[in-house]
């Protein structure tokens, strides 16, 4: 067993992600402040690609997905957006629900956690 802990982007206040024992931790990823909501989890879905890369896994490998929206009203637009990136035969355990996030021009956040290769 692997007892090294590896944080990725690691800043004052948090990391992007977070390795160890074989899993990656995420940071909840947001868009750009006043997209639409599919325009922000492109971008969330984007981040997610480059942390995973970075920490040398990839979707393929998740496990787990939290999704937070500002808005339920909003589901099928993210929904389509996600649909449409995460790979078939891959999908991992997910949960959606409603929040108020970090900022009232934010509407959706993802977080995730994947099995490192």
């Amino acid at each position: 067993m692997n007892d090294d802990i590896k944080r990725n982007g690691t800043g004052p206040r948090m990391s992007e992600a977070v390795c160890y024992n074989g899993i990656a931790w995420l940071a909840g990823q947001v868009g750009n402040p006043g997209e639409s909501v599919a325009d922000q989890t492109r971008k969330c879905l984007a981040e997610v690609d480059r942390i995973l890369a970075a920490a040398g896994t990839d979707k393929t490998r998740i496990l787990s997905a939290q999704i937070w929206l500002a808005d339920m009203s909003t589901f099928a637009e993210m929904n389509a957006v996600w649909d449409a990136w995460v790979p078939q035969g891959h999908t991992p355990a997910r949960a959606t629900g409603e929040a108020k996030l970090a900022a009232p021009d934010y509407t959706v956040e993802i977080i995730v956690t994947a099995a490192l290769k």
